[in-house]
């Protein structure tokens, strides 16, 4: 027998032969290759997943006969209601979504009427059908149970009647009222946007560009290395606070979310408030940064960021503020500066960042071992994480809203939707390195090394239980990416007096609600260390709701925890590297 093959020899016995792992390396690269091939035609998902998966829901469902009687007796309910519902030849009751609320695609008066309501009606009774048969499967495991609950909630939706002209009433009428031109222009966005996702064409001009009317607070760029610009914003008030903040916001996007029109800039309200502000604006990476590591987006950015804002302000200690991905970076800088005794922290702020990875939404439907090797391997070629991968897995989150909605609007009907500063944002996206995508994935997903106490910065680990300053986070109501009860988990691992904000909207909008912002409202709450727990549903139960803006909220906390007034340091230093290069945005941000 070959000695590759003799997996029974005894690693005890000299004279046995030893498998060597590294001793035919032209095999494992040709099993990289494979497996990229793989990705490239499941866009990335790890077919294995969704077997196992199946397989597990499969064989324990052919066990249970109750739940089959179960589902058996739901079908005959169902067919009675449709039933009932085809001989009734006018509106039935409005179902909901399968989460409770109503159903919008189905909303329309169109809807409402026979044949489209029983069509309509069939198919949320089929997608609740098949929830069902998904889920409560006595032995199958939870995770494969959300996965194959998702994946088939997620193929039921794309047969849902409203996705094709034949079957949805508003498409029919606007064919019938426009002689079919909604079609036509239907047919021209799609080809369009085809032409423009292959490269043959080029984007048409936009109403929004940065450096024009997004990212527009005036500033400057006072420092850059091979991974960040850090810009200072220009005061507006003759007097600051002596504190100046540093907001570190997620790579994976570009940094001017916080910084979008002027009516809606976080920078520009927290600069009208009286705060120096300084904003890290992150590389987007190509093949020759494929190295880059955890460590170096700790080192390189945050760190490098915190020591730029110190030498230029004078300031003994900093705000800082982390968003999303950006927050998980910053709290990992926290507790390894309160490890190592660096007190220049006044304040930590998180807006919709985890520290704690095990609820981490529908996101950790797809990551396990077998999904993220298979993204190293698609990584391996490039040395990078395209970004329309990325857009494409969050897009297939939200398929209904984000996928499904713009189509039927864009080639159905044969419109274009309003463009807005949030969207064309949501549109330029980065690209990810492979080392540090890989790190962060195995580390912060996989293995929760942060909440658990494995994760180490330089040869040492940390804990959240590191942080010393005072930590304000906020948490918003419908997102997707960092559920509130996941951010709410802070509350178990920080040794430091919480202020915790639950505010309405997603992890996007939820962040950008500046004052006058309709229909928008939170939640606050200040928790000692020595409080005793409150569980997140017992915490939101307990703390109304308070309409407007959480940003004057956050403003009063920052100057309730700053220092009297002083006159604004100058833009950058006078010389060195932390003189002013360029004006803001940059040119980092500018990089496709």
């Amino acid at each position: 027998m070959p000695d590759q093959l003799n997996k029974t020899a005894s690693k005890d016995d000299p004279a046995a032969p030893q498998a060597d792992a590294t001793a035919h390396p032209a095999f494992d690269s040709l099993d990289r290759i494979a497996h990229a091939t793989v990705a490239k035609a499941t866009s990335g998902l790890s077919p294995s997943v969704l077997a196992e998966a199946w397989m597990d829901w499969a064989s324990h469902l052919a066990v249970s006969p109750g739940k089959q009687l179960h589902l058996a007796e739901q079908a005959f309910r169902n067919a009675q209601s449709l039933m009932q519902a085809g001989l009734q030849l006018g509106p039935t009751q409005d179902e909901s979504d399968g989460a409770g609320k109503p159903d919008r695609r189905f909303s329309g008066e169109g809807w409402q009427k026979y044949p489209f309501n029983v069509w309509s009606k069939a198919h949320q009774l089929s997608w609740q059908w098949w929830q069902d048969a998904m889920t409560g499967v006595h032995g199958e495991t939870p995770a494969h149970e959300d996965l194959m609950a998702f994946t088939v909630g997620t193929i039921i939706d794309s047969l849902a009647p409203s996705n094709f002209p034949a079957t949805n009433p508003e498409v029919i009428a606007a064919t019938i009222s426009e002689r079919g031109q909604n079609l036509v222009r239907g047919a021209k966005n799609l080809t369009e946007d085809m032409m423009q996702r292959v490269g043959i064409a080029e984007d048409g001009p936009h109403p929004f560009e940065v450096g024009h009317n997004l990212a527009t607070s005036p500033g400057k760029v006072v420092f850059r290395n091979d991974l960040i610009e850090l810009i200072q914003y220009a005061p507006t008030t003759e007097e600051v606070r002596p504190e100046p903040i540093l907001i570190v916001p997620a790579w994976i996007m570009k940094y001017y979310i916080l910084d979008l029109s002027p009516q809606n800039s976080f920078v520009g309200f927290l600069v009208a408030q009286g705060f120096t502000v300084f904003m890290v604006s992150w590389k987007n990476p190509d093949a020759g940064d494929r190295d880059l590591s955890m460590e170096d987006y700790t080192q390189m950015g945050v760190m490098a960021a915190i020591d730029a804002v110190q030498a230029i302000t004078s300031a003994p200690k900093i705000h800082a503020i982390g968003y999303c991905l950006g927050g998980t970076l910053l709290s990992i800088a926290a507790a390894a500066m309160g490890r190592d005794g660096d007190d220049r922290l006044a304040t930590l702020t998180l807006l919709a960042a985890q520290v704690d990875f095990t609820e981490a939404g529908p996101l950790r439907l797809f990551i396990n071992d077998s999904e993220v090797t298979l993204i190293e391997d698609m990584m391996a070629e490039k040395g990078f994480l395209s970004s329309d991968q990325m857009v494409g897995t969050f897009a297939l989150l939200r398929a209904r809203d984000l996928i499904w909605a713009p189509a039927i609007r864009d080639y159905l009907l044969g419109q274009r939707g309003d463009a807005f500063d949030l969207m064309a944002w949501n549109a330029d996206a980065t690209r990810m390195p492979a080392r540090m995508h890989s790190e962060y994935l195995r580390k912060l997903f996989l293995n929760n090394d942060l909440a658990e106490g494995h994760y180490r910065v330089g040869d040492r680990a940390i804990a959240v239980s590191d942080i010393r300053a005072p930590i304000f986070a906020v948490g918003t109501e419908d997102d997707h990416v960092a559920p509130w009860k996941s951010v709410y988990k802070l509350h178990l691992m920080a040794d430091v007096p919480i202020t915790f904000v639950l505010t309405s909207g997603g992890h996007n909008a939820g962040i950008v609600s500046e004052p006058g912002h309709a229909h928008r409202h939170f939640r606050i709450a200040n928790t000692a260390v020595e409080a005793p727990y409150l569980d997140p549903d017992d915490w939101q139960t307990r703390h109304a709701a308070t309409n407007g803006s959480w940003w004057i909220a956050f403003a009063d906390w920052l100057a309730k925890r700053s220092g009297q007034p002083i006159a604004p340091p100058r833009m950058g230093a006078h010389s060195g590297a932390y003189k002013a290069l360029c004006d803001a945005p940059g040119s980092y941000v500018m990089q496709r």
